[in-house]
């Protein structure tokens, strides 16, 4: 590995960024969805926990997109970080002052899905600009690794800071304001890079990216793919009831629990890192993916922890494959005007997928119970690699992360 990347200060300031805005964003997430099951006791409000988040996502990604290849990136990050921060603050003070929460937990969350509008595809856009094209790749992959650990050791310390305090969730609320204070300060030390040109013919095209997507087919069936697939298989937002009700290990076991998918998603980018996919990536992506139904389905029916945790370490090595498939074929495919857009567009997608999946797993539990709700998911995606390998042969056919010669 080429050392020169680890010993920028600039990148070095961007990855520990990176760190703390994801444990914090991790332990508030443990924070927030075991106190919202212990305050209603409903599968179905867990199911709104993601909700809430996804839909301001939704109905700004466009605009934070825009914004992100119209204006300077780390002016969006820090307004994001900013916003995150006074969540942060929000949640604190309500639970400290011990009032009914759970109205103040779902509006906080609203303004986290508006905060990450527009930070998030402002921060995929800017890596590049930090690194350069030479050390674009390696920089990609540590910033994957650097995600990796602090979705595990968010999930992990949350889990330990629960039975220190006795689910205490002031506490966590607390550490996550010190966490985004830190990297607010770390952001603003990185340079400023002026937003690409852009004619106003493209600057005005708020659609470009999802029309850029919809012309690449292949881009669109990975993302689709991953769309769906765990929209029906994440079972996320259902651990608390598995952690208190089913397999009875209480709040230090859904911190473990929490943390298992990431250090599977970890494990696997490690190998990938030595041994990279390069040959068959579309039929392995199908693959993983029908792994990951097949492990949800092994989770849901699972009443032993150690079982529980392995199944979970296993999805996310299968869901790592998938990433690596996707955000490959988004960067060798998108030009630098469009990535702000293109990254907008990806991150509906992944909040679908991922806040839209709680809200489908909440749903389906208060109407079936929380086991039922996983297993069916977990058919459901495999049922849907099945469709996908049908609709989008090219996805299934693709060989390497080689671009197509242009004619």
């Amino acid at each position: 590995m080429n050392t020169s990347l680890l010993q920028d200060t600039r990148f070095r300031l961007y990855l520990s960024y990176r760190l703390l805005v994801t444990l914090a964003i991790q332990m508030q997430s443990v924070a927030v969805a075991w106190q919202i099951y212990e305050q209603t006791q409903s599968p179905l409000h867990l199911g709104y926990v993601g909700l809430a988040i996804f839909i301001p996502n939704l109905l700004l990604a466009l605009p934070g997109g825009k914004a992100a290849d119209r204006y300077p990136r780390r002016h969006l990050m820090l307004g994001s970080i900013g916003v995150l921060l006074l969540a942060s603050l929000h949640l604190l003070a309500s639970t400290s002052l011990g009032s009914d929460s759970t109205p103040v937990i779902y509006t906080t969350l609203v303004m986290i899905g508006m905060a990450r509008a527009f930070g998030n595809p402002a921060s995929s856009a800017y890596l590049p600009q930090l690194v350069g094209p030479e050390r674009l790749s390696q920089a990609v992959a540590v910033n994957s690794t650097i995600f990796q650990l602090g979705t595990i050791g968010g999930p992990a310390l949350a889990g330990l800071l629960f039975s220190w305090s006795s689910g205490n969730v002031a506490y966590l609320y607390g550490l996550c304001c010190a966490f985004f204070l830190i990297a607010l300060i770390a952001l603003a030390r990185l340079p400023v890079f002026p937003a690409p040109h852009l004619d106003e013919r493209r600057q005005l095209e708020l659609l470009g990216g999802l029309r850029f997507i919809w012309q690449q087919k292949l881009i669109l069936g990975a993302i689709s793919l991953d769309l769906f697939a765990v929209l029906l298989g994440g079972a996320v937002a259902l651990l608390p009831i598995f952690a208190r009700d089913i397999l009875h290990v209480g709040a230090e076991g859904l911190g473990y629990m929490r943390s298992a998918p990431a250090v599977g998603a970890a494990l696997m980018a490690a190998y990938l890192s030595f041994r990279p996919l390069r040959r068959h990536v579309g039929r392995s992506m199908l693959i993983a993916v029908a792994l990951f139904g097949l492990f949800t389905i092994g989770f849901g029916l699972s009443r032993n922890f150690a079982l529980s945790l392995f199944c979970l370490v296993m999805l996310g090595a299968t869901d790592m494959i998938s990433v690596v498939v996707r955000q490959t074929l988004i960067q060798i495919h998108t030009p630098e005007t469009m990535r702000g857009r293109v990254s907008a567009v990806n991150m509906v997608f992944i909040g679908a997928s991922n806040e839209l999946g709680e809200f489908e797993s909440g749903l389906t539990a208060s109407w079936w119970g929380a086991v039922p709700a996983v297993v069916v998911g977990g058919i459901g995606t495999c049922f849907v690699v099945a469709t996908w390998a049908l609709l989008f042969p090219t996805l299934r056919r693709v060989q390497d992360f080689q671009r197509p010669s242009q004619p």
